[in-house]
């Protein structure tokens, strides 16, 4: 079957405090960005990849890809002022015959293979779409506006959740059709609303999310 990555990597990453936008904030040697985009052009389970970029940042993506050697990037859009917008510019970039998209936040570097084949493998059996998650070890509290406890949680029922998440083509493009995308926490969000079957598989603890300097300097120790 024919799988497409979508990364996005459009993010301000104001947090950062940075002069440049986070895909090209550095991480180790490289931009943040070079980490995903080698990642998923050398997995095998992976035929292209099509990029959101910040705005004005197109060429420096497309440019590095090359000095990467990332044959797979197929074409690189204009990120939009949201996530959820800069996934639907990509995924009209995947062409109608695609059986599936990943779509993986750059913000998110370590990405193995093995997570990939776990995604993959839940598509298989059946599922509309798959997402990595750890366990939570932390009791969580439900609070209301005055952060007042009204709930204890049963962590057992409840994962953190990363990225990539893969679906079937399909099921991905009517759920952005006729979902809200601008507001859309993640994709998966989107399916579930359209009544889209969603297995969570075992994420990753190195696939955590880059928000803020510290996280460059604790990830970057682990290249």
């Amino acid at each position: 079957m024919s799988v497409w990555a979508v990364l996005a990597a459009a993010g301000s990453g104001d947090r950062l405090g940075a002069d440049r936008p986070k895909a090209f904030a550095r991480l180790g040697d490289e931009p943040l960005l070079a980490q995903s985009l080698k990642r998923l052009d050398d997995s095998d389970w992976v035929d292209s990849i099509v990029v959101a970029a910040p705005p004005g940042w197109e060429e420096p993506a497309i440019l590095l890809a090359e000095e990467l050697g990332c044959s797979k990037v197929s074409a690189c859009v204009t990120g939009g002022a949201t996530r959820g917008e800069s996934v639907a510019r990509a995924l009209a970039e995947v062409p109608e015959d695609a059986a599936v998209v990943l779509v993986h936040d750059a913000a998110r570097p370590l990405l193995s293979d093995e997570v990939i084949e776990r995604l993959l493998t839940a598509l298989n059996d059946g599922w509309d779409g798959a997402l990595p998650g750890l366990p939570l070890v932390d009791t969580i509290k439900r609070v209301d506006d005055e952060d007042r406890v009204v709930e204890t949680l049963n962590r057992d029922e409840l994962r953190a959740v990363q990225t990539p998440q893969a679906f079937v083509a399909s099921v991905l493009r009517d759920a952005y059709a006729n979902g809200d995308v601008a507001v859309a926490s993640d994709c998966s969000s989107l399916v579930e609303t359209r009544g889209g079957r969603v297995k969570v598989v075992e994420g990753d603890p190195k696939l955590s999310k880059i928000t803020d300097v510290g996280d460059l300097e604790r990830l970057g120790a682990l290249l």
